[in-house]
């Protein structure tokens, strides 16, 4: 055997050596993949109904309201993958693989990831238990100033905290009331609006100018609850499980439970979404992987933010109807036709594809 077969021989192990490790070296990415699937008109682990309510009469009825779930390898230095695993992601069409930097920020660790997510899910359910009581006509959200842009109509006239009780004498709950009532005026006609400010009732008087084609006055508008609530809601979900998206289901589910009958008729339905108080579906992370545990769990209807729609048109949905849900009124609407007849005509994500 002369030296260079020799030398060559010993190299062998160690350029396997080296790939292996090469390949199991950690890498800055993180994978998505189906998560579980839970009916939040159910009982959790405990045997408890997941939404359990006092102060008004409940109804408990056929049919499922599931929220959705992915799961999310764990920041560092706790989660790592490496080569073989994003590779086995990347390959699935129903996994997913992101930049590190686009899902945590660098030092994050699991500990503050956990208590962010616990954060928002709290206040995820607030928001949900408030429009689900204003669906049913309970006055329980108002619209609050949440910033004045200078230069403006409004600049010098109203502050940041003001909260908006009527505009041109229109009663305003939310900041889509505040928009719809200002677009209506007339240009150069001034508007009375009545605000409370530091608990004191005002009248106030602001013109607006004309701006990409819309009156406007300059402000932000945000949607808050009044204080407490008439109804108390408590929402009885694993402390595992955190982040907002599950507020359309939670919302639809007190709903469902405040009222008689069951809304989604004894069929399996699905979906995700955030909620705010005004009652809007925000996009969330996953909607690719929530709609495969969807449709592996049974579901025959999924509720789609329409921010999200793009991404779960590409999704391996199977027979599983997507739905556009831009609100928690929308998704209501479509859930009660869909119910009467499944080949009804619903808002698509196919009408937000470009």
């Amino acid at each position: 055997m002369t030296q260079r077969t020799l030398a060559g021989l010993l190299a062998v192990p160690l350029l396997i050596g080296l790939w292996v490790t090469a390949a199991l070296k950690p890498l800055p990415f993180v994978t998505y993949e189906p998560g579980l699937t839970i009916d939040v008109l159910g009982t959790n682990d405990q045997g408890k109904e997941i939404i359990e309510i006092q102060g008004h009469q409940v109804y408990r009825d056929d049919g499922q309201l599931r929220m959705t779930t992915v799961y999310v390898s764990q920041p560092e230095p706790k989660g790592s993958n490496n080569l073989f695993e994003l590779m086995r992601d990347w390959l699935s069409n129903e996994d997913a693989v992101y930049p590190y930097d686009a899902v945590y920020q660098r030092g994050e660790t699991v500990e503050q990831n956990r208590k962010q997510g616990a954060q928002e899910m709290t206040s995820s359910q607030d928001a949900a238990t408030a429009v689900a009581l204003e669906e049913l006509g309970y006055d329980v959200t108002e619209a609050v100033v949440a910033g004045v842009a200078k230069g403006t109509p409004a600049d010098g006239v109203l502050k940041t905290g003001d909260v908006l009780l009527s505009v041109d004498g229109v009663a305003v709950a939310n900041g889509d009331d505040v928009v719809a009532a200002v677009g209506k005026v007339e240009a150069g006609r001034a508007l009375r609006l009545v605000v409370r400010r530091d608990g004191e009732r005002r009248e106030l008087s602001v013109t607006p100018q004309v701006s990409d084609g819309k009156p406007q006055i300059g402000i932000q508008v945000g949607t808050q609850t009044k204080g407490e609530l008439p109804v108390k809601v408590t929402i009885g979900i694993d402390s595992n499980i955190g982040g907002p998206s599950a507020g359309l289901m939670f919302s639809l589910a007190i709903y469902d439970t405040l009222t008689p009958g069951s809304l989604t008729g004894g069929a399996t339905i699905a979906g995700t979404g955030t909620m705010d108080a005004a009652g809007n579906v925000g996009p969330i992370g996953g909607i690719q992987q929530k709609i495969v545990g969807a449709r592996d769990d049974g579901a025959e209807l999924f509720l789609v933010p329409p921010d999200n729609c793009a991404d779960a048109l590409g999704a391996p949905n199977e027979d599983m109807r997507l739905v556009r849900a831009d609100t928690m009124h929308d998704a209501r609407v479509a859930i009660e036709a869909w119910v009467k007849d499944h080949d009804a005509d619903l808002p698509s994500c196919e009408e937000t594809d470009e």
